[in-house]
């Protein structure tokens, strides 16, 4: 049943508006020209999009439902127009109710004016102006790129059916309300949308990021996002500073570049230093380490000597404590030893006919078995057919499913124990380093990926402190929720670097110096590194997935630290930073705290900013067993 006249009514329409679609398909364009528009279907207002080949008086495929989806059906066979690697697809939903409407290709999108949520506009280097917007079940749709101008018209008449309120976390971010009777509409000027007021940092949540499979971990498929949640605090508008508007033509004004709030200065230079290549000297007559932060600021600035690792690594990851003397260590190993192996026991004891009926132990098996077998196998410690060291990693992870049931074992753990297992070369330490090394990213491989969302969060925002332009680059390539950078953080970029080189990575990030965040600075770098070539070689949704998975094993190591040391310093030396940055570098202490003090911190930043200005012979000099 087609729609009727009398149901249709154009409210606005406006050519020239870019839908990118970042299809991998030769047959496909991944820019596709077309008309927006605002429609009332039997007096529902609607955004709608449609190519140019398209009759746009058509309907969509894309429909987008109501929140609350009583009796909603998710359309299962909804094809995004471009093979999943490592994309992100929103799930499509059908409304229950909906008018009869034809469908007019496959890009083609129509959101109801009462489910849109938000709408951000933005624009990158000295590109044309585009928006996104999300509707209110979390479906964020490709970025609209306005080639011919029209947003302003466009914001005018939205403003017909509901209010753009700006959001006090992202002065690019408008918030969309219904009219109501007792709200008096806002007016366009007061929605500053020319202005260059916005000073906090964007608030980008990721919704339900679930990785189906690291097989390799060159694709993480079905990856689902919403790219915005309500935020918790009122909405404040602003007091406009300029009510002028712009004369109103096709000749699009172009919008300021919207940064951190704050100029950061230069950043400083960065010197690495040698290896901690000393250990006795740091030991008194029992045994005990004098000097633990002194160890582990060497071992920041340089990393540690291969002969000496097997012995500090136990420190690092909590197997020994650090004013522990030998004797005690002696008991510690003893203890841990036969904790071990009543563990192993447990597992080993289970017969076939029981594990029959324990689907649980079988699955955490079954991967075990098949990510052994592909695990570092180009390593010599697990290389060939029946190599010890591929059954001790097989033995020492099915053990860590007995001492950590609830998680058991998630693909991607034997990345993180294969490195231990070759340093340590021996079951019981590794299985132990395993676990402390477990407490630092165990919520990584937790099924909600609550902590993965919010890595990605704090990651978008010091990028956006560092590099708004870069940020706004990967906004208008659908690229914002940084899910690319999903494996980095979720293995420690144990698939970007060398074996050797993650070896040392790792024990720089174990000392947790200077912030427990490293990791995220260390992200930092990398992007920072690229962003001359992702932006300079106009690069879309995929192709940005195809370059960063391409860096694998391209990468300077010691560059990678240097850097994300002198963002570090740069953002710490910044009189002014926002509130949200500090809470991500730990640099933050709310004002009625009066007995956190953030001065143990800052004396070791400033220990690190001096030591990497005196340059490496400073670092060398400082190697003797006394204590600052």
């Amino acid at each position: 049943m087609e729609q009727s006249a009398e149901d249709y009514k154009l409210i606005f329409e406006k050519e020239g508006v870019y839908l990118h679609t970042n299809a991998k398909r030769s047959t496909q364009d991944t820019s596709i020209p077309g008309f927006i528009r605002i429609v009332e279907r039997a007096g529902l207002p609607a955004l709608e999009w449609s190519p140019l080949e398209h009759d746009g008086r058509n309907a969509p495929a894309v429909l987008y439902s109501r929140k609350d989806g009583d009796g909603g059906e998710e359309d299962t066979n909804f094809d995004p127009g471009y093979e999943p690697d490592w994309a992100v697809i929103s799930t499509v939903k059908k409304e229950r109710e909906h008018v009869p409407v034809k469908n007019s290709g496959q890009w083609a999108f129509s959101l109801p004016l009462s489910e849109l949520y938000s709408l951000r506009r933005s624009r990158f280097s000295l590109g044309r102006n585009f928006l996104v917007l999300t509707s209110r079940g979390g479906h964020p749709l490709p970025p609209l790129h306005f080639h011919r101008g029209g947003t302003r018209e466009l914001l005018r008449a939205l403003q017909r059916y509901i209010i753009l309120d700006p959001s006090p976390l992202d002065g690019r971010l408008f918030l969309a309300y219904p009219q109501d009777s007792g709200t008096l509409p806002q007016s366009f000027d007061r929605l500053q949308f020319l202005d260059d007021g916005g000073n906090d940092l964007v608030s980008r949540f990721i919704h339900d990021p679930y990785a189906t499979t690291f097989g390799g971990f060159s694709k993480v498929t079905n990856f689902f996002r919403a790219a915005l949640r309500p935020p918790e605090s009122p909405i404040h508008t602003r007091t406009p500073q300029d009510p002028s508007l712009p004369p109103q033509s096709d000749e699009e004004p172009g919008f300021e570049l919207i940064t951190c709030g704050v100029e950061l200065g230069p950043k400083p230079d960065v010197t690495r230093g040698p290896p901690l290549d000393k250990w006795e000297e740091f030991l008194d007559s029992e045994g005990r380490v004098t000097c633990p932060e002194k160890i582990k600021e060497l071992v920041f600035r340089g990393g540690i000597t291969h002969s000496l690792r097997k012995e500090v690594w136990k420190f690092l990851l909590g197997f020994y404590p650090w004013n522990s003397t030998a004797k005690e260590r002696e008991d510690i190993l003893r203890v841990k030893t036969d904790e071990y192996f009543r563990m192993k026991v447990q597992w080993k004891s289970v017969s076939e006919e029981q594990e029959m009926r324990n689907s649980l132990l079988r699955g955490y098996r079954s991967l075990i078995e098949r990510d052994v077998n592909r695990t570092d196998r180009h390593n010599t410690f697990f290389s060939g057919n029946d190599n010890p060291g591929l059954t001790l990693l097989h033995d020492v992870l099915m053990t860590y499913c007995m001492y950590n049931f609830d998680l058991g074992y998630v693909q991607g753990m034997s990345d993180l124990l294969s490195p231990i297992l070759f340093v340590t070369q021996n079951e019981v330490e590794s299985f132990w380093c395993l676990t402390g090394f477990m407490e630092l990213v165990h919520q990584n491989f937790e099924e909600s990926q609550e902590a993965m969302k919010q890595q990605l969060l704090q990651l978008s925002i010091l990028l956006k402190a560092l590099d708004p332009e870069l940020c706004d680059f990967l906004d208008s390539q659908d690229s914002g929720s940084l899910c690319f950078c999903f494996r980095w953080l979720l293995i420690w970029f144990k698939r970007e670097f060398s074996f050797e080189d993650i070896l040392t990575l790792w024990e720089v990030l174990w000392t947790r110096l200077p912030c427990e965040n490293f990791h995220l600075l260390i992200a930092c770098s990398i992007l920072e590194s690229q962003r001359e070539e992702l932006i300079g070689s106009n690069h879309d949704f995929n192709t940005i997935l195809k370059h960063i998975n391409e860096l694998t094993m391209k990468l300077d190591l010691q560059t990678v630290l240097r850097g994300a040391e002198a963002i570090y310093l740069q953002l710490f030396l910044c009189k002014e930073l926002p509130v949200m940055v500090k809470q991500v570098l730990g640099l933050y202490v709310p004002p009625s705290s009066e007995e956190e003090s953030p001065d143990s911190q800052a004396s070791e930043t400033q220990r690190l900013l001096s030591q990497s200005q005196e340059g490496a012979a400073a670092s060398n000099s400082a190697c003797g067993p006394s204590c600052p």
